[in-house]
């Protein structure tokens, strides 16, 4: 566990005094607690292939009541094209540039909930756009739930050929340094993906999330 900063005085003063207002919900007041922890900036939710970024992104921003947005179907719709297609077609660092517009573009708008692709957190111009505008979340698994996961879907580009195992351990020592470097680190197990989207919420309402990166874990 890394050393927490200082925290965020009014996250915490929401935090403090919840529920805030005769009537309203406990869960009212956790999502206006969450966002007033974000600041105006998007919850930004990167990790290996599989992790479920997407289906925890959908029940968090239900959760803390702001749009969901998944970037790779953003970068299909620019392109006019599925994310295999992009790859077959036009090679992967065409489509890590595309992928490098989209984000941007996302994180300088209105606050969402966003789910990255795989490798998007790798490129340096990413990282500073989404901690310049966001919050953001290492969702991490062990590597028999991602390849649990992966088997079931076939929309996985880097899967398509060769050993599954072995692409998911060279994604893991390549990949796991710069997901390191994300504000908070919430691991999950196989269980239920709104256990996922309670350890976000509990991240976000105990650290100040805009200094040095913080781990919360979620045990199986």
């Amino acid at each position: 566990m890394r050393r927490a900063t200082p925290r965020n005085p009014s996250c915490m003063t929401i935090k403090e005094t919840l529920p805030l207002q005769d009537g309203q919900s406990a869960a009212a007041a956790e999502a206006e607690a969450a966002r007033a922890c974000l600041a105006g900036r998007s919850l930004v939710l990167v990790g290996l292939p599989g992790v479920g970024k997407s289906s925890v992104g959908r029940r968090l921003s239900q959760r803390i009541g702001l749009p969901f947005v998944d970037a790779d179907s953003e970068i299909e719709k620019a392109a006019g094209m599925a994310i295999s297609e992009i790859f077959a077609h036009r090679g992967e660092p065409a489509f890590r540039d595309g992928e490098a517009k989209v984000i941007a573009r996302l994180v300088s708008g209105a606050p969402l909930v966003i789910a990255t692709g795989g490798g998007a957190f790798m490129r340096e111009d990413t990282r500073q756009a989404v901690a310049a505008r966001g919050v953001s979340v290492w969702l991490d698994a062990t590597n028999d739930v991602l390849l649990n996961r992966i088997r079931k879907r076939s929309h996985r580009p880097l899967f398509a050929k060769g050993d599954p195992v072995k692409t998911l351990r060279n994604l893991r020592t390549a990949r796991d340094p710069q997901f390191a470097t994300a504000d908070l680190h919430v691991r999950s197990s196989s269980g239920p993906h709104d256990q996922v989207v309670s350890a976000i919420i509990h991240g976000l309402l105990t650290h100040a999330p805009f200094g040095a990166p913080l781990e919360q874990d979620l045990e199986p």
